[in-house]
């Protein structure tokens, strides 16, 4: 059965969708605020996400997970985004990076980290940028040397999304300087091991509530039996993850878009202004009018790239549209309900103001609007 109303979502669908509506607002978003305004790490919420399944939605039955698809897993990030950007970043990286062990790793390494991660017993982590190279992944200079029946690795990882928190990190070194792309590998990590120091928690503009780290690697000794993939396979496994990445943000900064529109339309039909409410003035009422339609075509495309990919089709240009679009058209959003807001736009008092800060990240994070426009041009015709 299908609910022919949003989208043409199947039974199951429509009930996750439900469920994290229900999460996010019961539990999640009544402590959003505060945990923003104390930086404070969602011990509990990612607890409560966890015993319903949310941690575990991309990890495979047999290890504990739900097998979601990722649309499945996206419609449940749409709704959390809404009330938390910020612990929807934290969901995110940890759901992708499960992801990437149950595509690439061997099954003693799925039986190994999985149900952990699934139980949310075991946070985890993609470290891949550098300090000096962001979106440029040919520049990185992680170094992993092999000794023996290990590897030592050494280097710095910045913007490291629950690199803090983490219980398990995929990490992206050079096993190889000379080969090129063929000369990267990626392996999986302990966090609590000799070698792995939090040198920093950043301090930032926004998704206070989701801790981000620089990560410094000093002759960090990790077994051989550790190596995702194959050696040399590192750049393969990224890119690959890469693409589900951006599709994942563009469906958070889809959320938190729907949640400011939301927002201006409740104070625009709730403040008066010249003796009426604020939506009969029109030049009120065309502002929400083109935010509704950006809001809604941005969700349609996310809808359609997800879609594509839960059918196996190459849909790399298709990501780096929706989160091109996505997170531009919501940036916009969140600023023109500021604006509608008027002065209490501005204060802490009403959520825009955290809209407008969580969401300028997804221009940033998994590839800037320009590496998009990049990939997007790489791919026409």
């Amino acid at each position: 059965m299908t609910d022919m109303s949003n989208g043409f979502f199947t039974e199951e669908q429509t009930l996750i969708r439900e469920t994290a509506r229900r999460v996010a607002s019961e539990i999640v978003g009544p402590t959003a605020a505060q945990r923003d305004s104390e930086s404070a790490w969602p011990r509990d919420e990612l607890k409560a996400l966890a015993e319903l399944g949310f941690l575990g939605m991309l990890i495979p039955e047999q290890y504990g997970g739900t097998g979601a698809g990722v649309l499945d897993f996206c419609l449940a990030q749409h709704e959390i985004s809404k009330v938390d950007a910020g612990l929807a970043t934290i969901v995110h990286v940890h759901n992708f990076t499960a992801l990437c062990i149950a595509e690439h790793g061997t099954d003693e390494q799925k039986q190994r980290y999985l149900p952990a991660m699934a139980a949310g017993k075991s946070i985890g982590a993609f470290l891949l940028t550098e300090p000096h190279a962001g979106s440029d992944t040919a520049a990185l200079r992680t170094s992993a040397r092999r000794d023996g029946d290990h590897f030592v690795l050494n280097g710095t990882k910045q913007f490291i999304s629950n690199g803090s928190e983490a219980g398990v990190g995929v990490v992206f070194a050079i096993t190889d300087k000379a080969a090129g792309k063929r000369g990267a590998s990626t392996f999986l990590i302990d966090p609590s091991a000799p070698g792995y120091h939090v040198t920093r928690v950043e301090s930032k503009l926004g998704q206070h509530t989701a801790h981000t780290a620089q990560i410094a690697l000093e002759d960090y000794r990790v077994p051989a039996a550790n190596l995702l993939g194959a050696q040399g396979d590192g750049y393969r496994t990224v890119m690959g993850g890469l693409c589900d990445g951006r599709i994942g943000i563009a469906f958070i900064a889809a959320g938190v878009a729907q949640a400011a529109l939301d927002a201006a339309v409740k104070y625009a039909r709730e403040r008066e202004a010249y003796g009426a409410p604020l939506i009969a003035l029109q030049g009120v009422a065309f502002d929400l009018a083109d935010m509704a339609a950006q809001v809604d075509v941005a969700w349609q495309y996310c809808l359609h790239a997800a879609r594509l990919r839960d059918a196996g089709v190459d849909c790399i240009k298709e990501a780096s549209i929706a989160k091109l679009f996505a997170s531009e058209i919501a940036e916009k959003v969140c600023s023109d309900a500021l604006q509608i807001h008027g002065g209490y736009g501005y204060l802490t008092d009403f959520p825009v103001e955290r809209y407008l800060r969580d969401v300028r990240i997804t221009k940033i994070y998994e590839g800037t609007s320009h590496i998009q426009k990049l990939i997007i041009s790489r791919h026409l015709g």
